[in-house]
């Protein structure tokens, strides 16, 4: 497929005619410019040299008058003779004189200009300096004449360095003027060289006109092979199938196409050589006007920006499409397209959007202006009003100004921020409270800047009054274990309350015995009424904690010590421990910081784990019947309470469904005893598990977590038992 395009030609460059006037012009003129340029640069040489050596000059009548200036004041400081100082103001004005010749000599030259300046200042100086050793010369101690030994020393250096600098610049000069001089000759040379361009002219052009012919055909044949070579690149680019390319004509015949474009249409290549692929009969009856737009478009500029529209595959089926075209360069007739199957952005889009219309979440997008762009049926259906009346509303006007300041207006700025922001709660709005999880996700359409937020607002009210009864239940049925658990400790409570008052009653008889004695012996009753106050207290204590566990009461979060919690559960069922004959023991660790729960329902949970281990171990006798409670640091956080027994120990098939409700090992137990544990503690935020006692037995171990903002000091950390 040959894409034929014009180049412009260069023939006329060579024609002889044409170089052989351009050639000698060329050199005359090459000639006069370097004529020109070598007159400037010799008169620019001769004016540095001569420059040079006013500077040298000046600066020898300097140093000269600056020795004479010295030899007499040398003179009258080893002799005192008046006579050495009348031409000594001559001299200094010799000196200084020179010194402004010299300044105004160096002005275009910034390094010795800076030299020259200087000088001056040191002489000035230097003069100063003398004019007082003068005046000092009758009254010092120190002979006159050697302190006047080296002090121009200075001033003599300065200038010795001024004139290696000029010295230096005269060397420069002087050689770029012989250079020159010599440059001279090659000029004339060159002036011969031109004569002997002319005369060899005329055969030159002989000569230029035959390569000018053989450079032409070479130029053709170069021109075919880069022809060839950009058919070949094309060629690549249609079979590479990368996307749909086609060739075709004005009138609609599809002359060629590849195999991109035949795999989108359905088509084969006898379909294509036999001529049935014609752009008319592929193109739906709405598109035909839009092809004739193209068309119009092809032939007034030779091109078609890419656009949208459906071509029929073979099989009936729409094809969605990007295509764009243009003329070929040497045919008015004949174009080229690119087609790009859009099936699958268009199934996306078609998808997103029946997302967008059917889910029952309430979506809107909302603008950087706090303005609703687009919203679903949900959510016109929750606001009670068609699209067109919410889109373009403020969303202050919808919810209300102060739900909008107080909530939403900061959770879209976090949005338009970059962030995606999630939330759930209550939220009242004009229509009522409702539970709602609302997500803003940032819309980045075409830049890394968010331009819009995407709201989406799932109504979980129903599901959260659910949840309440579900807790409800639940707290119902904790409330019955704790009552079937305390009707099985009826005997040990009772033994626990009758022992403090029985002392109270045996204390209150010795009180009325210590009354009724003569004379009254005090002392003794009132130690007597000190038991029985402090028996009654302790009875008020059980009765007190046994109240607690079977009170129906709505949980109650507050910060608690575990320990103490322990023990008084410990105190529950000591009286049941004892009657079945098992040690109940304890490794409590000290100084635990405070957890945050509810005291009730953990101290639920102890009891249980008790009174299954209890019963576990009271079944064996040929082992000693132990239990140890012991608290400590958990490995990752929090505390941790563990009940570990030497009972007969766990099955292990049953593990895994230990604490699954309505599953117990027990001939009469209700299996919900060790699932209404772990709902209580995972409500805590803590875990229960358990594991097998070595070298036999169970362990049953919870942790919570820590009072809020809290850690365990590192002398209170402990091991924690395997489990």
């Amino acid at each position: 497929m040959l894409l034929p395009a014009s180049r412009p030609s260069s023939r006329w460059f060579a024609r002889p005619l044409i170089l052989g006037v351009a050639g000698p012009l060329m050199l005359i003129a090459a000639s006069g410019f370097l004529g020109v340029r070598y007159w400037h640069e010799r008169q620019a040489a001769s004016h540095a040299v001569e420059h040079s050596r006013q500077v040298l000059d000046t600066l020898d009548r300097l140093r000269a008058n600056i020795a004479d200036l010295e030899t007499e004041r040398r003179g009258y400081l080893l002799t005192l003779d008046p006579a050495y100082l009348k031409p000594y103001g001559i001299s200094d004005e010799s000196v200084r004189r020179e010194g402004e010749v010299l300044q105004r000599l160096v002005a275009d030259d910034p390094l010795q200009s800076l030299r020259a300046a200087h000088l001056a200042l040191t002489v000035a100086a230097k003069l100063r300096e003398v004019d007082d050793i003068v005046k000092t010369a009758r009254t010092s101690g120190v002979d006159p004449a050697l302190a006047m030994i080296g002090t121009m020393g200075e001033v003599r250096s300065q200038i010795d360095q001024m004139m290696d600098h000029e010295r230096f610049l005269l060397a420069g000069w002087e050689t770029r003027a012989d250079a020159l001089e010599q440059s001279k000759t090659w000029l004339i040379a060159s002036a011969a060289a031109i004569v002997a361009v002319f005369a060899g002219g005329a055969l030159a052009l002989a000569r230029l006109e035959a390569r000018r012919r053989r450079r032409a055909t070479d130029e053709n044949v170069q021109l075919h092979s880069d022809l060839e070579e950009r058919d070949t690149k094309i060629r690549r680019l249609f079979d590479a199938n990368i996307i749909g390319i086609i060739v075709w004509n004005l009138e609609g015949c599809i002359l060629e196409a590849n195999d991109a474009f035949l795999r989108m249409t359905g088509y084969d290549r006898e379909d294509l050589a036999s001529g049935r692929l014609n752009r008319t009969d592929l193109t739906p009856a709405e598109w035909q006007d839009r092809d004739a737009v193209t068309v119009a478009e092809l032939k007034m500029v030779g091109t078609v920006q890419p656009f949208e529209k459906e071509y029929f595959r073979k099989d009936g089926s729409r094809l969605p499409v990007l295509m764009g075209g243009a003329l070929l360069e040497a045919s008015e007739n004949q174009g080229v397209s690119f087609v790009l199957d859009l099936s699958e952005r268009k199934r996306a889009e078609y998808l997103t959007r029946q997302m967008f219309e059917r889910s029952s979440d309430r979506i809107s997008i909302v603008g950087r202006d706090y303005r609703y762009q687009r919203v679903n049926p949900a959510f016109e259906r929750r606001w009670g009003m068609p699209a067109e009346t919410i889109v373009g509303m403020y969303v202050a006007d919808l919810l209300g100004m102060e739900s909008f300041e107080q909530m939403a207006k900061a959770y879209l700025d976090r949005c338009f921020a970059g962030e995606e922001v999630s939330y759930a709660d209550w939220l009242t709005t004009p229509l009522g409270r409702r539970y709602s999880a609302v997500t803003y996700s940032p819309l980045r359409p075409e830049s890394e800047r968010v331009e819009a937020a995407l709201v989406i607002i799932r109504d979980l009210t129903e599901h959260m009054l659910a949840s309440e009864a579900l807790r409800e239940a639940q707290m119902e049925l904790a409330h019955v274990n704790r009552v079937t658990a305390m009707g099985q400790l009826t005997a040990s409570i009772a033994h626990e309350v009758n022992q403090p008052i029985a002392a109270t009653v045996i204390n209150a008889e010795a009180a009325l015995r210590w009354l009724g004695a003569q004379p009254p012996d005090l002392k003794e009753v009132r130690e007597a009424l000190g038991l029985i106050v402090e028996d009654g207290t302790r009875a008020g204590s059980i009765i007190g904690g046994i109240r607690a566990l079977i009170k129906k009461a709505p949980p109650r979060q507050a910060c608690l010590d575990i320990n103490e919690a322990i023990r008084e559960v410990i105190a529950l069922t000591r009286g049941e421990a004892t009657k079945t004959g098992v040690s109940v023991q304890t490794d409590l660790a000290d100084g635990l910081p405070l957890i945050y729960g509810d005291r009730v329902q953990l101290q639920q949970v102890i009891l249980n784990l008790i009174i299954n281990a209890i019963e576990a171990v009271s079944g064996v006798a040929e082992t000693p019947r132990l239990l140890l409670i012991s608290s400590g640091q958990a490995e990752r956080g929090g505390v941790f309470v563990a009940v570990r027994d030497w009972g007969p120990g766990l099955d292990p098939a049953s593990v895994d469904r230990l604490f699954n409700a309505f599953y117990t090992t027990k001939s009469g137990g209700m299996g919900m005893g060790l699932a209404i544990c772990r709902s209580i503690i995972e409500a805590h935020k803590g875990q229960l598990c358990a594991s097998a006692n070595e070298p036999r037995g169970a362990v049953f171990q919870f942790t919570l977590p820590l009072q809020r903002n809290e850690t365990l000091p590192a002398e209170h950390a402990g091991p924690m038992p395997a489990a």
